[in-house]
């Protein structure tokens, strides 16, 4: 069941409502007008909710299914408890998240500006804007219209953040240009130096980071998450990409549309990913890399050689997954000699 307290219901449907927003077909015709009033998990809904089922390693638990209604697959809907409804279709994930923006939304701040946010007389911000208390915008920086500025976040001088974004409490800013419906998480910093140094006569010395770092449209950058200026390139994430909290993305690397970064990915700088890459936790790159469209990265996995696109690797160092599982079979068979 979802909390109300927190996120705002839209609106309740009845079966064939439900059936025609998720594209399914509902094979309890004569219960088309029964009302479904919440989503919940298949162990937990019960009379009046709506479950998904789409695992097949979990076919016994559909006979304990006692919501009022189920969407599944063809495969699976034998399975699923006589007394609840079934509506069949292709992708029942993708269902759950028609249904789901149907339903259900975030709750939103009301539009304005806090007395205690400290907004540069030269800032632009847009209409429909929402300025949370303590929020900080710098000289010249531009905020499009319907952003979010959530507490204690500082927007640095002359950065320009898109339409509809939302930037979370106490996220920093800097040196940035970010599209449109994009959505920076709590904590996260973007823009800062990147870690560069040269050491002359024992002593390190800073080299100045003069790029900035270019963000695409419909972006989400996860929380405390590091996302560093470059050096004298820009640091650029493409259209569409997710990173997850706590990832480190260094000076001048540049991703591609709709890359997956999971927690704890840490990139060294200079490194170029084509799109679709998606690098599970904890993985680390090397510096100047080349990682290719579509190539796979499995957690832990260290990288220090470029990837070719379509690539699936695992290890440290990193080796193609059926290399990888080959050793590993290797060494549990020898080592119990």
């Amino acid at each position: 069941m979802i909390d109300t307290n927190f996120f705002v219901k839209k609106a309740e449907f009845n079966l064939a409502q439900i059936a025609e927003i998720c594209g399914a077909a509902l094979q309890n015709a004569d219960r088309g007008g029964e009302m479904i009033r919440d989503i919940n998990t298949m162990d937990k809904a019960g009379e009046g909710e709506i479950c998904f089922f789409y695992d097949r390693k979990k076919k016994a638990a559909g006979a304990e299914i006692k919501a009022s209604a189920c969407v599944t697959t063809a495969e699976l809907a034998p399975f699923v408890a006589p007394a609840a409804a079934v509506l069949v279709c292709g992708n029942p994930k993708t269902a759950f998240l028609t249904l789901n923006e149907a339903m259900y939304a975030e709750k939103r701040p009301a539009a304005g500006i806090a007395e205690t946010a400290k907004i540069d007389p030269t800032a632009k911000v847009g209409e429909g804007c929402s300025i949370a208390d303590y929020a900080v915008i710098g000289a010249g920086a531009e905020i499009g219209a319907g952003t979010v500025v959530e507490p204690f976040a500082v927007i640095g001088e002359n950065c320009r953040i898109g339409e509809n974004c939302r930037i979370g409490a106490h996220a920093c800013i800097a040196y940035t240009i970010m599209g449109n419906n994009c959505y920076i998480y709590n904590g996260a910093r973007i823009g800062q130096d990147g870690f560069g140094f040269q050491t002359i006569n024992g002593v390190h010395k800073r080299i100045p980071q003069l790029g900035r770092v270019i963000i695409g449209n419909d972006v989400e950058i996860g929380a405390c998450t590091c996302v560093d200026r470059g050096a004298m390139d820009d640091t650029v994430i493409g259209d569409g990409t997710r990173v997850d909290n706590l990832v480190q993305i260094a000076h001048n690397d540049k991703l591609g549309r709709g890359c997956i970064l999971v927690s704890m990915t840490g990139i060294a700088g200079s490194c170029t990913f084509g799109d679709y890459v998606v690098c599970g936790g904890q993985s680390g790159f090397a510096d100047h890399l080349k990682i290719g469209s579509g190539a796979q990265i499995a957690a832990q996995s260290g990288i220090m050689r470029d990837i070719e696109p379509g690539t699936v690797v695992m290890g440290s160092p990193a080796v193609p997954f059926k290399d990888f599982m080959r050793q590993v079979a290797f060494l549990q068979k020898n080592s119990k000699k």
